[in-house]
């Protein structure tokens, strides 16, 4: 077989040696080779590890892999051949180093301890700025700042006037509203606030016409123009923010984040609303992950990702956050970790060949101490009923363990290219191509064709999670040999338990998830104008209602009443007041279109 590839790897390998499992072999060999030349102590106590990887305690666990990460990082930039590229991106997180030093150790420790609000607003922070920028003898940045600041702290003796105005312009950028809205967008002058659990929200009571209604300061408030991605997430200086937040607290034994908030007895603490404080469900090693991404090792601080959760582009921000709830900061900010793990993700992504580099962590992972690289093959087939995210996270780990999966979703699953995916239309494998800029697969959300691939997480989630995403998680398992799935397949009628057993399928996993809206038992639930949220947010979804092309039959008038408060009725909110503003410009393009061909 062939491969069309601008892919030259070093050491004797191949493209196609990236997706077979002799080829895994062969470069975890030579990884493990490179790493004894360069560390035989480190390399013994890896390999003594995967013989008996329970024998670890945890922190032993932690510090090994921590030591490994570096070694991976530059293993897997030699083997795409981006060290310079590597070492840009390294260099990135190294140059925002001053900030978060000089946040913690001026910032909070010095200019803001003991002053109150009232006391930061009465400080002329434009003019201090302007005085400061005269020994700063540049503009007054929050990087120009943090280095300048940083320099006179070794001296300090020497720098009384500039550090007592730095001191000042900090406290007043950090704590009065004026200096607030100056450095909105940046992180240095932010501090963690105390929570209140029954005002997570900071909404402002307004009465109009007899009633009293909430809403979010107009500071606050976002411009929604259509369907297009609405929340791009952090940049790297705001998940480093957070990775520097942390206190990466595996070290005694109380990441909480990863393993749940305890009692003493060992049950887990509930928040006030009786929510269990469980963690994380994978255990992700997050601490960990934010040691190395603090440390400027991007590539291995995914692979401690991928380690317990190698299907990372379906979760992180705007997927899940149990980790921030159990947090060890229970009285303050939590660490955004969601933002984290997606930006570590993100960083490698938009590397060269960072597509390539991710799905290899899916599959060979130094890291991973339990199953470094795929098992054997065992000859069972298994069929996975469900495309979800239960489905496609099984149907991974499954190949991994050695055997052949087969999935079926309900919904219609539309092909990619085949020079993308390895499948063509008729379902055969052909050679596909590795992707060099992960953007040539990207599509715009408010043109973006359903694929069908993905369960709730493509017909349920809206605009706010980037569904390219999908894509990535559809290609890690379909261009696999292992791996092969069918759409518009509903178990129980198109296939049946006895029908996939006469096929030869040793084992069949049910991940079939909700599949359908629910439906509320209410009295006139389903009249005209009335409509479960579940229900249009599926529509909207499945039917591309929001394309001008669209002729889909979804109509919604205003005033629009959202009963609940939960996701799905946020997110009704939101989605329907976009929609309705999308609906009318259809009508009226249309209108002018027929008027135009027609005549009024």
């Amino acid at each position: 077989m062939s491969y069309r590839s601008g892919l030259r790897l070093p050491f004797g390998l191949a493209f196609p040696d990236l997706y077979q499992r002799e080829g895994l072999v062969r470069i975890d060999a030579i990884f493990l080779d490179r790493l004894n030349a360069i560390d035989p102590a480190l390399h013994d106590r890896l390999l003594n590890a995967r013989m008996a990887p329970h024998a670890l305690t945890p922190k032993q666990h932690s510090e090994l892999i921590i030591e490994v990460g570096p070694h991976v990082d530059d293993f897997v930039g030699e083997l795409f051949g981006i060290e310079t590229e590597l070492q840009e991106l390294q260099e990135r997180h190294n140059e925002l180093a001053p900030i978060f030093a000089v946040k913690r150790k001026f910032v909070q420790r010095k200019a803001i301890t003991g002053v109150s609000v009232e006391q930061a607003t009465a400080i002329d922070g434009f003019a201090v700025g302007r005085e400061l920028e005269t020994f700063l003898q540049e503009p007054l940045t929050e990087m120009s700042f943090a280095k300048h600041v940083s320099r006179w702290l070794e001296s300090e003796s020497e720098h009384k006037e500039p550090l007592r105005l730095a001191a000042a312009y900090a406290a007043w950028a950090t704590l009065s509203p004026q200096g607030k809205a100056k450095h909105r967008k940046g992180v240095l002058f932010k501090a963690p606030h105390k929570l209140d659990p029954l005002r997570l929200v900071p909404v402002e009571s307004i009465k109009s016409a007899n009633l009293d209604y909430f809403q979010f300061n107009p500071d606050h408030w976002r411009h929604r123009e259509g369907f297009q991605l609405t929340d791009p997430g952090t940049d790297l200086t705001g998940a480093l923010d957070q990775a520097h937040y942390c206190i990466k607290c595996h070290n005694q034994g109380k990441d909480s984040c990863s393993t749940g908030l305890k009692e003493k007895g060992g049950a887990f603490k509930a928040t006030v609303f009786g929510v269990p404080l469980a963690g994380c469900p994978l255990e992700e090693k997050i601490s960990e992950m934010n040691v190395l991404k603090q440390q400027g090792i991007p590539i291995g601080a995914l692979a401690i990702v991928t380690i317990d959760n190698p299907m990372a582009a379906g979760t992180g921000h705007r997927i899940c956050n149990d980790c921030m709830k159990s947090c060890i900061f229970q009285k303050q900010d939590p660490v955004d970790i969601p933002q984290v793990e997606t930006r570590t993700l993100k960083d490698v992504l938009e590397l060269p060949w960072g597509f390539e580099i991710y799905s290899l962590l899916t599959r060979w992972n130094p890291l991973n101490l339990a199953r470094p690289l795929p098992k054997p093959a065992t000859g069972y087939k298994v069929l996975v009923v469900g495309l979800g995210p239960a489905g496609f996270t099984l149907a991974h780990h499954l190949m991994n363990d050695g055997h052949t999966v087969m999935a079926v979703d309900g919904l219609k699953i539309e092909p990619l290219p085949k020079d993308i995916s390895g499948v063509d239309p008729h379902g055969r494998r052909v050679p596909f191509k590795p992707l060099r800029d992960i953007t040539e697969i990207y599509e715009r959300l408010d043109e973006r064709v359903m694929a069908g691939f993905g369960g709730v997480a493509e017909y349920g989630i809206t605009v706010r999670w980037n569904k390219n995403f999908l894509k990535i998680l559809r290609l890690l398992l379909e261009r696999r040999g292992e791996f092969s799935m069918y759409g518009g397949v509903r178990f129980g009628g198109t296939l049946t338990i006895d029908t996939a057993f006469e096929m030869g399928f040793d084992h069949i996993a049910l991940c079939a998830g909700a599949g359908r809206p629910t439906v509320i038992p209410m009295k006139n639930g389903l009249v005209s104008g009335v409509r479960q949220a579940s229900d249009f947010l599926m529509a909207l979804q499945l039917t591309g209602a929001a394309k001008f092309e669209s002729l889909a039959n979804l109509q919604v008038r205003m005033p629009i009443v959202v009963i609940g408060g939960g996701l799905t009725a946020i997110d009704t909110a939101t989605e329907s007041l976009a929609y309705y503003v999308v609906q009318v410009e259809k009508f009226l393009k249309r209108y002018e279109l027929l008027a135009a061909d027609r005549g009024e």
